[in-house]
């Protein structure tokens, strides 16, 4: 059943391969044509109408093509692309959405693929295809189709090296259509992973444009922290302003009243210091719950493992904990994840109808990896909502990323990874 498996697998390789020779000689050939005759149409002007479209073309197949070598090859490639600038309107925008194609390097790379992919996809993704096609035709030379050849052409029948005249040599010719296609589905995988291998040389960023991006990504996260942070100071001021400040400010003015009541009226004035002790009680629960949204004491006591457990205990759902972590991590991580653990678990239990969530915590290759899956009716999305976008620029600040997976009917896996480092008295990761 192995074998089956594999050599099913490996026919499925052989067609991707064939796809992705016909993907890129047909549509790439094409495009790379319509680019180039669009770039010599720049000095009659009709060059700068045609090159922008005939750009875009050219990067979403290469995004295409990227994407199928990350999914089918298991060889991720990231888009080496910087976002396009705001041209000005009219024919003047025109020009700079022309001028800009064409200083961009990652566009002349992408150009240079579609013309040189379908040669090195022929001698890589077709060639299992191409195998088991002339390993397919063998055999049907031996299963009798020789003779009809023969008798219509005349003379002798050459498969490869092979002359086939009789059924004999019509019996060899299956032979070796058995070894080519034992050939085909044997090279399969590889041949498509070389051609994955070689997509990634040009269509990959460069050292150059990986640190551009590099700085965008950092400047972009550095700016959702800051708004972040300035949205956390924002409702602290407004939560202490209409909470406790003002419950401190009717105990003063109680204690106000009660100082001219108590000789004049001590039943009245016991009566409002009484109210002045409830207004305290409740001005320092919400501090205490001010200070806990803040950052929680457990979790700067016992860390983030029973920071969470402790949160899963004040929700009504079941909730199953698996902490998997050989010591503290670093303080901000923990809050974020925290944080970002507190919002899933709220949005499960407002808008999902789950009754039962798993949580997984643990740290693998220098990373901290959470899990979170509920039984809910699924449909989540990142653009649709702020909670899952909030989650994804909080973690994003310490380069981590998030990963949504939510069909309709459920259930909603939430993956989020964030590089740390991890520390213990025996062990120590720094």
């Amino acid at each position: 059943m192995d074998v089956v498996q594999r050599a099913r697998e490996s026919g499925v390789a052989a067609l991707r391969g064939l796809a992705l020779f016909c993907l890129t000689t047909v549509v790439g050939l094409t495009l790379f044509s319509v680019t180039v005759l669009a770039i010599s149409l720049i000095g009659i002007g009709i060059g700068i109408f045609l090159l922008p479209p005939a750009a875009d073309a050219v990067r979403r197949l290469a995004d295409r093509s990227r994407d199928l070598a990350g999914r089918w090859a298991g060889t991720p490639i990231a888009r080496p692309y910087l976002p396009r600038p705001t041209p000005e309107p009219g024919f003047t925008g025109r020009w700079q959405r022309c001028q800009w194609v064409l200083t961009d390097r990652a566009f002349w790379r992408d150009l240079l693929w579609t013309l040189t992919d379908p040669i090195v996809a022929g001698f890589t993704a077709l060639l299992p295809a191409a195998f088991i096609v002339q390993g397919l035709f063998g055999l049907m030379l031996a299963g009798g189709v020789w003779r009809p050849i023969v008798d219509t052409y005349g003379g002798t029948q050459w498969y490869t090296f092979l002359p086939v005249a009789d059924q004999p040599t019509a019996l060899l010719a299956g032979v070796l259509g058995a070894v080519y296609i034992a050939i085909g589905l044997g090279t399969g995988r590889r041949l498509l992973a070389v051609h994955a291998s070689w997509t990634r040389v040009l269509l990959a960023p460069t050292p150059e444009q990986a640190l551009a991006l590099r700085v965008r990504h950092l400047t972009r996260t550095r700016t959702d922290a800051v708004d972040t942070q300035a949205s956390e100071l924002r409702r602290i001021e407004r939560d202490l302003h209409d909470g406790a400040q003002a419950r401190l400010v009717a105990m003063g003015m109680s204690l106000g009243a009660v100082e001219h009541l108590l000789d004049r009226d001590p039943e009245k004035a016991r009566v409002l210091l009484a109210e002045a002790r409830e207004t305290s009680a409740t001005a320092l629960r919400e501090l205490r719950d001010l200070v806990r949204g803040i950052h929680p004491p457990v979790l700067a006591d016992r860390g983030l493992g029973d920071a969470v457990r402790a949160l899963a205990l004040d929700l009504p759902m079941r909730i199953d904990v698996d902490v998997n972590l050989p010591g503290r991590l670093d303080p901000p991580v923990e809050s974020a994840a925290y944080f970002a653990v507190s919002e899933l678990l709220a949005n499960a239990s407002k808008h999902s109808g789950a009754q039962r969530v798993w949580i997984d915590l643990r740290h693998h290759d220098g990373s901290l990896r959470v899990i979170v899956t509920d039984d809910g009716i699924g449909g989540a999305s990142v653009a649709d909502g702020t909670g899952l976008r909030g989650i994804e620029r909080r973690i994003g600040t310490f380069d981590g990323v998030l990963a949504l997976n939510s069909p309709q009917g459920g259930p909603t896996i939430v993956t989020m990874e964030l590089p740390c480092a991890s520390s213990s008295p025996r062990t120590s990761l720094c």
